[in-house]
């Protein structure tokens, strides 16, 4: 009896702390509210506006995961809901209402303020130590930010499927068997029934082509084939790579092999010599 009670007492203690911990987040059911409670979320915004709806809605709620956790992951998702919100704008600011002509002013407006949220939050973020920002400022052509890159090569931080992929793109016109090995640590580093970034396989079968191994380059177009990658049609792999009907079956059933390994988590470097 008193362990039975001694159980409840612990579960109705555990759902109270859940809900005093989650207290702020249980009174903002809706955007609106969100919006009422904290007016600086949602003042450069297009409110009232059927327009960019959306876009404008993760933006805010992204906002307000900023005010309460304001680390540079969060501000970096706030950029790229920035970066949406602002694509979105610019088309809605052509866009001439038939009513209510002051819309288009105040999509014009928000716009202007997503241009200088974007401006604010790069600048945030421009001496972030975090891998995926790293990665991101180096896209957008910042130097320094590829010397951090690839000061990180070979250390756990880059250690997931992207970021070894991030890396391939670097030695892809420098050093293509490197850039065989990166590509394929990058499937090493999958879960079980983790999507897989179709640019891996592609990139594998297409550098297999330029090598000229044909083998290779028919395994993972067709690899990619069996996780609904788009390489390249079979009939056209077919015509493409002409080989013996034997050797063909044979590299269609490791391709089927390798495909289900990728899946389980388990593909190992050595599975494509």
């Amino acid at each position: 009896m008193n362990h039975s009670f001694t159980t409840i007492a612990k579960v109705i203690v555990t759902v109270i702390s859940l809900f005093v911990l989650s207290g702020c987040d249980f009174k903002h059911r809706s955007t609106d509210s969100l919006c009422n409670s904290n007016p600086q979320l949602c003042a450069d915004t297009n409110l009232n506006d059927g327009q960019c709806r959306l876009q404008r809605t993760s933006l805010i709620w992204q906002r307000y995961d900023v005010l309460k956790n304001p680390i540079d992951a969060e501000k970096f998702k706030e950029l790229k809901f920035t970066y949406d919100y602002q694509k979105c704008l610019e088309y809605a600011a052509r866009i001439e209402p038939t009513e209510l002509k002051e819309r288009k002013t105040n999509r014009t407006r928000a716009l202007l303020r997503a241009y200088d949220s974007i401006k604010r939050l790069n600048l945030e973020l421009a001496d972030s130590s975090d891998p995926d920002i790293i990665y991101y400022r180096w896209s957008q052509g910042d130097r320094k930010a590829l010397q951090q890159f690839l000061k990180l090569e070979g250390t756990p931080a880059l250690e997931t499927p992207e970021m070894q992929l991030a890396l391939a793109t670097f030695y892809t016109d420098k050093d293509k068997a490197k850039t065989m090995v990166l590509l394929q640590r990058a499937l090493t580093l999958y879960d079980k029934n983790q999507k897989v970034k179709p640019e891996i396989i592609q990139s594998l079968a297409t550098i297999s082509h330029q090598d000229g191994n044909i083998d290779h380059a028919y395994l993972w177009a067709m690899i990619g084939s069996e996780l609904k990658i788009p390489v390249s049609s079979r009939e056209k792999l077919i015509a493409f790579y002409p080989m013996a009907d034997q050797q063909r079956e044979t590299l269609d059933r490791r391709a089927k092999q390798i495909a289900k390994a990728i899946n389980r988590g388990e593909y190992k470097i050595d599975m494509v010599r």
